[in-house]
């Protein structure tokens, strides 16, 4: 397994593919909700692959100056729980501090906090739950 930044067509469609896979066709989201304003030709993509097959990924863009959002975060379903969810926000990370991020969010589904504060993310005190078309979320932070 490798992780890649989605620099070219080929590794944007591969982030394409996972989210397809791993949300939009086991949710029944919508691509017009699944791809939104912020999968532009700025984002940026992290994709893991396994060989040749995308099986993870996540996007990332500049909220602020020095705040960056990492979302979307997706690992196909028979690669979970291996580590692989942890690769690809880290690498995300590492990209945000490169171009000079200092604080990264993310809006965890409620089910998947425990995940992020694992790595260090925290709830943003005061905040309320985010309720999405699909899933309820929570705004989360991390100093990078």
């Amino acid at each position: 397994m490798r992780t890649i930044r989605a620099t070219t067509t080929a590794g944007r469609a591969g982030a394409y593919y996972v989210r397809i896979e791993a949300m939009a066709r086991k949710h029944s989201i919508p691509l017009e909700v699944e791809f939104d304003e912020h999968d532009t030709p700025e984002t940026k993509y992290v994709v893991v692959v396994d060989g040749y097959l995308p099986i993870a990924t996540c996007r990332l863009y500049e909220e602020a100056e020095g705040v960056v959002v990492i979302g979307r975060v997706v690992v196909l379903a028979e690669y979970r729980r291996r580590g692989i969810g942890t690769m690809v926000v880290r690498e995300a990370e590492e990209w945000a501090r490169e171009i000079g991020c200092r604080r990264a969010v993310v809006e965890s589904r409620d089910n998947k906090t425990v995940f992020y504060e694992q790595m260090g993310y925290r709830r943003v005190e005061g905040c309320q739950p985010i309720e999405g078309e699909t899933f309820r979320c929570y705004r989360m932070e991390k100093e990078l």
